[in-house]
């Protein structure tokens, strides 16, 4: 079992496959799945120190795109919701706030458990798509270059 993990780790550093990996993974913990990829980010710098700005614009990138489709996520739930809405609006104050700050709540969209339904909110708001994406990759870069920065520091290569 242990030479069997030990083969996996080593595959999955490598190039091809780590960057792959962490791509993926950072694009599924964007959506509304329960799922963090610093770990694989983490990892893939652990096991190979000279990946460590290829794994933050992959990551970011990954994270970045899984925030879009949430975005639009967000949008197509808020035209299905007007086609189908017997009742009358929701008054939120969040959605209220969301609308206030616009666009550059999208910093957030790092944040754990709520940066995700940011995401989705700014859509369901139809707030402009480009500036979004461009502030959700802003915020998650910093937040990728932050955590892994930390996480060497304490465990260092």
């Amino acid at each position: 079992m242990e030479a069997w993990l030990s083969a996996l780790l080593t595959t999955l550093a490598l190039p091809q496959y780590g960057l792959s990996t962490v791509f993926v993974m950072a694009f599924l913990s964007a959506t509304l799945l329960p799922m963090g990829s610093e770990p694989a980010v983490f990892g893939l710098i652990q096991l190979n120190p000279a990946l460590f700005w290829p794994a933050m614009l992959v990551a970011t990138a990954g994270n970045t795109l899984g925030g879009a489709l949430t975005w639009w996520m967000g949008a197509a739930a808020e035209r299905t919701y007007e086609r189908v809405r017997h009742h009358p609006p929701p008054d939120a104050r969040a959605l209220r706030w969301f609308a206030r700050f616009g666009t550059k709540a999208c910093l957030l969209a790092w944040l754990p458990v709520f940066g995700d339904p940011l995401c989705a909110v700014a859509g369901w708001l139809r707030l402009p798509f480009w500036s979004c994406v461009l502030y959700m990759a802003i915020g998650k870069f910093a937040r990728y270059l932050v955590m892994t920065g930390a996480l060497l520091w304490w465990w260092p290569v």
